[in-house]
């Protein structure tokens, strides 16, 4: 199996339109839709603020302890699907 990964739109009558072609033999295939949750404004907020501050994890293990001190909070805007997605394309060469 393959993975694509394209932008597309819900219309009002709740019909999947894809913006873009794709070089895709015809046939059945399976769609998993990701859809953004969006928060209120004032939760963002709090939860940046949250993020800047330096994050205390707790652990018993000694190396990593000067380690979680060193490590600085994930940016506001970072996106863990995107990421995910650019380590596999990097892999498998896509």
């Amino acid at each position: 199996m393959q993975a694509y990964k394209l932008n597309a739109t819900i219309d009002e009558s709740g019909h999947l339109i894809i913006d873009e072609p794709l070089n895709i033999a015809p046939g059945k295939v399976e769609v998993i839709i990701l859809h953004p949750v969006r928060s209120l404004e004032s939760s963002t907020e709090n939860t940046i603020e949250l993020q800047l501050e330096k994050p205390k994890r707790p652990t018993k293990i000694k190396a990593l302890q000067d380690w979680f001190k060193k490590t600085q909070p994930a940016p506001p805007d970072f996106d863990p699907d995107q990421a995910r997605w650019e380590a596999l394309k990097e892999k498998h060469n896509l």
